[in-house]
């Protein structure tokens, strides 16, 4: 399978590239600044670009690729920009065009409905500090919903950098107490699951230890 992940620079982004390539794809990493990207293999292509605007190279990209991968994010920012948003508008377009349907676009829980099922003290977080990072995620995944894709949307709870241990839960909506967590190793394990994995199309997928 050949698969294209935005935002590849980013802590699960690289986490995404590094174990598809372990597992035998064939891997188009889009970055901004491939000065920042260090990874190299043989079945790995890095193509720059941003992809709030270059629609020539988001195409690109996506050209001849079997799946698509979002994993972009504003890391420390509580300000958008309206990244999630713009790219979104940029990508399935691209998609689109390239006869692409597959696309898994990594978000956060407590956007959208999944706000009001949060536990108390990452409910005040969200609202206190999330508020404009979690509107743009909502609106590019509206933008995604209304499209013809299969998509899936993931919501990971609070990432670490701890280990790939593939235990985890996911579902719909699962039952969360305190300050649930899950590393990007595991939020990528199971994002590559879903390459080929039918079950959340069309659907969220709320992943947490």
């Amino acid at each position: 399978m050949k698969l294209v992940v935005f935002g590849a620079t980013g802590g699960t982004g690289r986490l995404l590239v590094t174990q598809a390539l372990q597992q035998g794809y064939e891997v188009v990493a889009f970055v901004r600044d491939p000065d920042k990207f260090t990874i190299t293999d043989p079945r790995l292509r890095v193509v720059r670009g941003d992809v709030t605007r270059d629609s020539s190279a988001v195409t690109e990209a996506v050209r001849e690729q079997d799946a698509v991968i979002s994993a972009l994010g504003r890391r420390n920012s509580f300000r958008s920009a309206g990244l999630i948003s713009q790219s979104m508008r940029t990508i399935v377009p691209a998609m689109k065009r390239q006869g692409v349907r597959r696309l898994i676009v990594l978000s956060a829980f407590g956007v959208g409905e999944s706000y009001h099922y949060a536990p108390l003290i990452p409910r005040t977080l969200f609202r206190l500090l999330l508020g404009d990072i979690f509107a743009d995620k909502k609106a590019g995944e509206d933008y995604v919903r209304q499209s013809s894709l299969d998509w899936t949307l993931v919501y990971p709870v609070l990432l670490t950098n701890g280990p790939r241990t593939g235990k985890y839960r996911v579902g719909e909506r699962l039952d969360l107490h305190g300050v649930p967590k899950i590393s990007r190793a595991d939020v990528a394990d199971f994002v590559l699951t879903q390459l080929e994995d039918g079950t959340y199309r069309h659907k969220i997928a709320l992943i947490s230890y």
